[in-house]
């Protein structure tokens, strides 16, 4: 790449140069800038959608077909805009960051927080509150200045998440999570409370797709639509009776990430997440177990019983193995207290 192929433009805008050469040709328009500007920040992805918008000329005249080959000797310039604000709107509210630099942020996300504003929740989101946290550090995903979120976990759900803050951080981390660890260093390990008594270790190889039945919840498929998901799952610690437990402390590694992967899967197999509004059921009958104090307890615990307790990954720019470890949060620390007494 040229030193000069990043330039400044009219007003705060900047500039993409290209003069085509003969190593060119052949090559789709929105590929050689891709190839040309790889370690700016600037995916193909926006190269091509900036291009669609109008922002690009090629020798001179305006050109909207990103597909377009190159012949050699083109000269190509695209106009970068400068990221927009986005729709949501900064909100001062608290974060427990574990780790931040200038392409990410590691935080330890409570349950009842929810990830992304959307409908019934326009706002108090951890969108909100990164956009507040990072300010002008965000240097914008896709063209909008936002946090870019490469997973989520569920409002009721805590622990640990990592958000890009420029545009490189998102593209790398999402291939890691896309490729969920199989060619790479990811690592993501969830503790749970479940009902009844798992194996001491057990995989999980069934796929996930949208119930029938209600499209808010997911469910195991073997629709085609169905996405592949695998969950491996070992027992930490067992409570109540000895040779029959009514609940179960376990580590749940993911090989993929859909939507309420675990919580679906582990529902799938009998043992339900404790507290698990929507595939927790089935836990009554085991809560009779334990003496009454304990059992009114545990069926009152407010939340589905899972945490996202380690998130390793590759830095972006660093190649540095990232591992976080959390310990587990408030109210499972004294469920795990009131199970511990029987």
């Amino acid at each position: 790449m040229s030193d000069d192929f990043l330039e400044t433009g009219e007003g705060d805008d900047n500039v993409l140069r290209l003069q085509a050469s003969d190593a060119h040709r052949g090559k789709r328009l929105d590929a050689a800038l891709a190839g040309e500007a790889e370690g700016t920040g600037l995916s193909r992805s926006r190269i091509t959608t900036l291009i669609k918008q109008g922002h690009c000329t090629l020798n001179g005249a305006s050109h909207t077909n990103p597909a377009v080959k190159l012949r050699g000797g083109e000269n190509i310039a695209l106009d970068i805009p400068q990221a927009e604000d986005p729709d949501p709107q900064p909100e001062a509210i608290p974060l427990d960051i574990l780790f931040e630099d200038d392409e990410l942020i590691v935080l330890n996300k409570p349950a009842g927080l929810v990830v992304h504003p959307g409908a019934g929740n326009p706002s108090g989101t951890l969108v909100n509150a990164l956009l507040h946290h990072c300010g002008d550090t965000l240097s914008g995903i896709g063209g909008v200045k936002r946090p870019g979120l490469v997973h989520r976990l569920d409002k009721d759900t805590s622990g640990v998440m990592v958000v890009a803050k420029t545009d490189q951080a998102h593209q790398s981390l999402s291939a890691q999570f896309a490729d969920h660890g199989r060619t790479n260093d990811l690592e993501r390990i969830y503790t749970a409370f479940v009902w009844g008594n798992t194996k001491t270790q057990f995989t999980i190889d069934t796929a996930i797709g949208r119930d029938r039945a209600n499209r808010l919840k997911m469910a195991v498929s073997k629709r085609p639509d169905a996405r592949e998901a695998i969950t491996h799952g070992h027992k930490l610690r067992s409570y109540g009776a000895q040779d029959n437990p009514a609940i179960c402390k376990i580590a749940c590694q993911l090989e993929t990430g859909r939507t309420h992967q675990i919580r679906v899967h582990l529902a799938h197999i009998g043992h339900g997440v404790v507290g698990d509004p929507d595939y927790g059921r089935g836990g009554r009958t085991r809560a009779n177990r334990f003496d009454e104090a304990t059992k009114e307890a545990i069926l009152a615990f407010p939340r589905q019983a899972l945490q996202a307790t380690t998130l390793q990954f590759t830095h972006p720019k660093s190649a540095e193995i990232m591992r976080f470890d959390v310990e587990l949060d408030k109210q499972l620390q004294e469920l795990e207290a009131i199970l511990s007494k029987q």
